[in-house]
């Protein structure tokens, strides 16, 4: 006899068999390149590399002397069933237009858009899914009215969503809006609770220490389980979230995800998505569509695993992005060349990707100006500009000029910074000024003290005032954050239509979740968005535009999305590395080699 069934290591399976079956058995073992020997008579295997390689069963000598364990055997069939549905798409056999549309019973109280309609109606012919909407287009509805078709169908009888913290009250009030105040018992996922409520919010840093409660949620209900802004989960299971998720997933009866951005750094972000939306074939799906394939037909070939609501569609008006290059001045530049110099050294003897996400980050500061690179009384403390420039002593060494520096001259991107925000301000415009580092937030906040600014970063304790502030105070005419703190779950559109960027790093997906804070659903036709780039010359913010160039050409021919690629023509949790990948770091070194060389 032989025996299937989940193993108490996660996202793996364990084969067992009987003592008259260890040379068929043996036999098997080998065929499994991950399988582990966990016992005499039985083997762990990753549950991709077994789903994948489902085949090998077939050499077992008697297919009725197998027994499943039954949670594994619907993870089976219905990757199996969507793997018919999905060749059927692509064949044409079950045209997308021609789904019905979803029925939601007398409890759903809430309107569909067409979009979301369609949207449902796609995932709900489908056992898993995954909805990579722009953000305003409204997901979080959608996945509420796919649980409920779902749970109508007798598929699903309780909802776990994983999510941002600061997206649990647009969880709480969109579940009030679908179903009424009372129809709905929704909590946080507590061991404590003595009755599980029927839709449960846990947020990500919370998940890696709660996969036994959740998994108790699973066996004891069948569970649909959602991730949304799944994109944090991208590094798969190099990342401490992207385990939790796959760890868990395979026990959910049904799995979806939420994200605007599923592939910010290329194809393996959206291999990590569907590896876990599908296990064993999800990823082998992608890597086949993309490496077999142009862009164009990688595109159709994933279409029917995904549904995805385009700004296009949602007919918000056009933003319009422009890059100001600025020249560093002259003490900027020489102190960036010295500390360009230094960092060679460190390129020519090698590190790994976190040391160079270090020196990636260094140069991002330098590049707005060095002097964010020298010590302070505490971390945030802002710079010290002052009002006349002083002449400059002709032995200061390197670590002066960079305390020093603000004495002498202003950082270009904080001049333009200031002219941006004044001619806003004298014409009632309120700006968005995004900058990845919190001194340098602090500092503006200095510069443009006039102007009220309210400020929010990682540290700032009441996140809620001041945006409230920005909001609704006409005296506050700027809003100061950066994209790891503000850059989801909030909408500034109704009062904001002006960005400025002092920095970007390498992480796309960041970028364009920022940009969606003021250009969403809900604009008027005739408002203009607007978006200014700041660049310094010859720096890494050079680097930084071509790889993002990179990325957003990828992930907007990969969802066949101009709005996305259009991006381009311009040009998972936060990380130290600056959002660097191996890619990017090959350009980075390429920075460096080329300055060294002058």
């Amino acid at each position: 006899m032989l025996k299937l069934g989940f193993s108490a290591a996660n996202a793996k399976i364990e084969v067992t068999c009987s003592e008259n079956m260890v040379r068929p058995f043996s036999k098997l073992r080998s065929r499994f390149a991950s399988s582990v020997s966990t016992g005499a008579l039985t083997f762990d295997v990753d549950i991709d590399d077994f789903l994948t390689n489902l085949f090998e069963l077939a050499a077992w000598p008697s297919a009725d002397d197998v027994r499943w364990q039954n949670e594994l055997l619907t993870l089976v069939e219905t990757n199996a069933d969507d793997a018919d549905t999905i060749d059927s798409r692509l064949r044409g056999l079950s045209p997308e237009s021609e789904e019905e549309q979803p029925l939601l019973g007398s409890r759903w109280i809430a309107s569909l858009t067409d979009f979301q309609a369609r949207d449902v109606s796609k995932l709900l012919n489908l056992n898993h899914g995954a909805n990579f909407s722009v953000p305003g287009a409204g997901k979080t509805r959608a996945a509420l009215a796919t649980y409920e078709g779902s749970r109508l169908r007798g598929q699903v009888e309780r909802l776990v969503v994983v999510c941002p913290k600061s997206a649990y009250e647009s969880w709480r009030d969109e579940i009030a809006l679908c179903y009424g105040t009372d129809a709905v018992t929704v909590d946080f996922l507590n061991v404590l609770s003595p009755v599980a409520p029927e839709v449960s919010l846990i947020n990500y840093e919370r998940l890696p220490d709660a996969l036994s409660t959740i998994l108790h949620l699973f066996n004891t209900a069948r569970t649909m389980l959602v991730l949304d802004e799944a994109h944090r989960t991208k590094l798969g299971s190099r990342g401490a979230w992207g385990s939790a998720t796959l760890a868990i997933g395979p026990y959910a009866a049904r799995r979806l995800i939420l994200t605007g951005t599923p592939a910010p750094n290329g194809a393996a972000d959206i291999e990590n998505l569907f590896g876990f939306v599908w296990p064993g074939q999800g990823r082998v799906r992608v890597r086949s569509a993309i490496e077999s394939a142009s862009l164009q037909e990688a595109s159709r070939r994933l279409s029917p695993l995904y549904t995805r609501t385009t700004k296009a569609e949602l007919g918000l008006p056009p933003v319009s992005i422009a890059v100001r290059r600025l020249k560093l001045p002259n003490l900027h530049r020489e102190v960036y060349s010295a500390l360009l110099g230094q960092f060679e050294g460190a390129r020519a003897s090698g590190g790994d990707l976190s040391r160079f996400g270090k020196i990636a980050l260094y140069l991002l500061m330098a590049a707005t100006t060095p002097a964010l690179l020298s010590a302070g009384s505490s971390r945030h403390e802002p710079l010290v500009h002052q009002i006349r420039p002083l002449q400059v002593p002709p032995d200061s060494t390197l670590n002066e000029l960079m305390r020093d520096l603000p004495a002498y001259e202003m950082s270009p991107k904080y001049e333009e910074v200031i002219s941006i925000v004044a001619k806003n301000a004298a014409l009632g415009k309120k700006t968005l000024v995004w900058s990845t580092f919190v001194r340098s937030l602090t500092t503006l906040r200095s510069l443009l003290s006039r102007y009220e600014p309210a400020l929010i970063h990682g540290g700032t304790q009441d996140r809620d005032a001041e945006l409230s502030r920005f909001r609704t105070d006409p005296k506050c005419s700027v809003l100061l954050s950066n994209a790891a703190t503000l850059g989801e779950g909030v909408s500034l559109h109704q009062v904001c239509h002006d960005a400025v960027y002092v920095d970007r790093d390498f992480a796309a997906g960041k970028y364009l979740q920022s940009l969606d804070r003021i250009h969403r659903l809900g604009l008027p036709a005739d408002v203009e968005t607007n978006v200014t780039i700041l660049t310094s010359d010859g720096t890494i913010d050079e680097v930084v535009e071509r790889r993002l160039e990179i990325k957003l050409e990828f992930m907007g021919g990969l969802l066949d999305d101009a709005a996305v690629t259009d991006l381009a023509d311009l040009d998972e949790e936060p990380s130290e590395a600056a959002g660097l990948s191996k890619d990017d770091l090959r350009y980075l070194m390429e920075h460096l080699r080329a300055d060294a060389a002058e």
